[in-house]
């Protein structure tokens, strides 16, 4: 009797064991099918997961006020699963911004369609344009569906201010998906610039969208650690008048972030929020007026433009000192302006630009790519 315990004791542990290390196993099998994360380091709008079989591109709030969150699965050109086949062949973008980060990854060839092909001011791509490998789609918010629909992109993606964009739906109930894109909403500069991975996902070229990145990271904080060599931090006042309102960088917003790591005083780098500040010129004059340097002073491209516009702004210290800079000047083939375009995908060139302004000390031989002082 007593050997027959020990003996059903025996097979009731095997069991247990055999249970158990099949339920490991079973965990085992699940776990391959659970996603991995990419390595998304500054951006909020957007992630990456990898699964056994597809990945997935999740983006988050792609538009001003927005808490949606929108999923798209991506899948192997010889998968049967229903998704966005990838590498994606021909690619139809609508914000500039997306062209910087096409040409960076070297698929600017993919590129087949763009609406108000004018602002774009790249080289390349403007080649691109002018041999007509990329075709004029009209205006973003009313797209040429019919010439879309002959060019037949694997993707278009869409850049929206609000939800309220009934020409994304139109699209695809043609059959091209929409792919949303957010990173104009990103609050830092670092943020912005990894928008890249997202178009490196869409064309399998995570590992060079992560170099890049690296790189652009890498030259940022560098070019930050330069700025904190300089015991001075100048003034810095920023923005001007567009129909009698003065706007300027809120203290959360991520130009306010660029003069923070450029080692400045902005003047209004303690107030709330992301965006900009909506005041009156007396108000800027009473706590700038003495400010050392002006920043983007609206879309004036003159010091003779900026005196005739306001007889206050010639009061201001840095107006008689000729400390004013400006981006607008630096324009493409068409007008399309530089720094709208290539800014949000090189901060480090940004910086390196507003180093130069506040301190110009520290980088000698180095030329401006957006801006310059205004004459």
């Amino acid at each position: 009797m007593k050997f027959i315990i020990i003996r059903l004791l025996t097979i009731l542990l095997f069991f247990s064991i055999f249970i158990s290390c099949k339920n490991i196993k079973e965990k085992e099998s699940i776990n391959l099918k659970v996603s991995t994360k990419s390595s998304i380091k500054y951006a909020k709008g957007f992630n990456i997961e990898y699964f056994e079989t597809y990945k997935k591109l999740i983006v988050n709030a792609p538009y001003q006020n927005s808490n949606e969150t929108f999923e798209f699965i991506l899948i192997d050109k010889n998968s049967t699963k229903k998704g966005i086949k990838t590498p994606i062949n021909s690619i139809v973008v609508t914000s500039t911004t997306h062209i910087p980060m096409l040409e960076l990854l070297e698929v600017e060839n993919k590129l087949i369609g763009y609406p108000n092909t004018d602002y774009i001011s790249s080289k390349k791509t403007r080649s691109l344009i002018n041999t007509g490998t990329i075709k004029e789609l009209g205006n973003e918010e009313n797209i040429n569906t019919e010439l879309l629909l002959d060019l037949n992109p694997e993707v278009v993606v869409g850049f929206s201010i609000s939800s309220n964009n009934k020409m994304f739906a139109t699209i695809e109930n043609l059959g091209i998906p929409v792919v949303l894109n957010g990173d104009w909403l990103e609050e830092t500069p670092l943020g912005r610039a990894e928008w890249i991975k997202f178009f490196g996902v869409l064309f399998d070229k995570e590992k060079l969208a992560d170099s890049i990145f690296n790189e652009i990271e890498n030259n940022y904080l560098s070019a930050k650690n330069v700025a904190l060599k300089s015991e001075l931090k100048p003034t810095i006042i920023s923005g001007g008048l567009f129909k009698d309102i003065w706007n300027l960088p809120a203290g959360d917003s991520f130009e306010a972030t660029f003069l923070k790591d450029a080692n400045t005083n902005y003047l209004w780098a303690n107030s709330d929020g992301k965006g900009s500040l909506s005041l009156n010129i007396e108000n800027v004059f009473e706590k700038g007026k003495n400010a050392d340097i002006w920043i983007s002073p609206s879309f004036y491209t003159s010091i003779f433009n900026i005196e005739k516009a306001n007889d206050l702004y010639s009061k201001f210290k840095a107006f008689k000192n000729k400390q004013v800079y400006s981006f607008v000047n630096k324009k493409g083939e068409k007008g399309g302006i530089t720094y709208f375009e290539l800014a949000p995908a090189r901060p480090d060139l940004v910086l390196k630009d507003l180093i130069k302004i506040a301190h110009p000390e520290l980088l000698i031989d180095y030329e401006f790519t957006f801006f310059e002082k205004l004459n």
